[in-house]
C-alpha cells in the first residue's frame, strides 16, 4: 500500500502500550508489536520468518541501502489489508486472521521500504507494480495464499497497478529488456525517473509496449 502520513500518525498512536518483541539476524532487526492478545502465535512466527527470509534478498537486489531496522504492527483498528510508512508496515489484525496464509503480504510491503521513493513523482500504479513484481519473484508461499499474476484481459490497461501491472513488468523483462524494474526502481528512488524514461530504457513508450504485450501476452 502507499505510504500515508495522516493514517501512520493516527494507526500508531498509543502504540507502546502494546506488546513489543525485537528479533535481530544477520545484522536486520524486526520489532514486532501486537495490539491483538488473541493474534496467533505461530502466524506471528511465520512473518517473522518471511520478513528475514525476503528482506536481504530484496535489499540485495534493489536497496543495498535500504532501512536495516523494520517495525510490524499488529492493529486491530485497520480495516485495510497493510500499509507501510516510516520503516513500519502495520497489518490488519482481521485480514491475517481470516487470511494466514497470506504471508507475503510482507514481501509486497517490506518491497516499500525498500524502494523508499520518499515525495517521488512517480507514478504510483508503478510503485504499487514494482512491488508486486518482488512479491511475485521472491514471495515465499504466493501458492499457499492462492496468489498468481492475472491473465491478460483486453479490458486492463498498465496502469492498474499491483498484480496487471507486474505481469506487464514480468513480459517486459522477458520480451524486451531484462533489468528493467531495477532500473526504473532506481531513477523512482533517485527521482531522475520521467515519462520519457520508458522510451529511453527500451526503445518505446509505455503505450507502445503496452499494445505489444496486448498482441502476444504470453510469459
Amino acid at each position: 500500500m502507499k505510504k500515508i502520513t495522516i493514517l501512520f500518525a493516527l494507526l500508531i498512536s498509543g502504540l507502546f502500550a502494546a506488546a513489543q518483541d525485537v528479533y535481530k539476524q544477520k545484522g536486520y532487526e524486526v520489532t514486532f508489536i501486537s495490539k491483538d492478545p488473541s493474534f496467533s502465535p505461530a502466524l506471528k512466527d511465520r512473518l517473522i520468518k518471511t520478513f528475514f527470509e525476503v528482506y536481504p534478498k530484496l535489499a540485495k537486489e534493489y536497496n543495498k541501502k535500504t532501512s536495516k531496522k523494520v517495525t510490524f504492527v499488529i492493529d486491530t483498528a485497520y480495516d485495510g489489508v497493510a500499509a507501510t510508512g516510516n520503516d513500519t508496515v502495520v497489518f490488519s489484525a482481521k485480514y491475517m486472521a481470516k487470511y494466514p496464509g497470506d504471508i507475503d503480504v510482507v514481501t509486497h510491503e517490506v518491497m516499500h521500504i525498500v524502494q523508499a521513493y520518499g515525495n517521488s513523482d512517480g507514478p504510483g500504479w508503478l510503485t504499487e507494480g514494482i512491488a508486486d513484481y518482488a512479491r511475485n519473484k521472491f514471495g515465499v508461499d504466493n501458492a499457499g495464499a492462492k496468489w498468481a499474476l492475472p491473465a491478460f484481459k483486453s479490458t486492463q490497461n498498465y496502469d492498474n497497478a499491483y498484480r496487471v501491472t507486474a505481469r506487464f513488468l514480468v513480459w517486459i523483462e522477458k520480451n524486451v529488456k531484462p533489468g528493467l524494474v531495477k532500473t526504473l526502481d532506481k531513477q523512482l528512488r533517485d527521482h531522475t525517473f520521467t515519462n520519457d524514461s520508458w522510451k529511453n530504457l527500451t526503445g518505446k513508450t509505455v503505450d507502445e509496449l503496452w499494445a505489444a504485450y496486448a498482441a502476444n501476452p504470453t510469459i
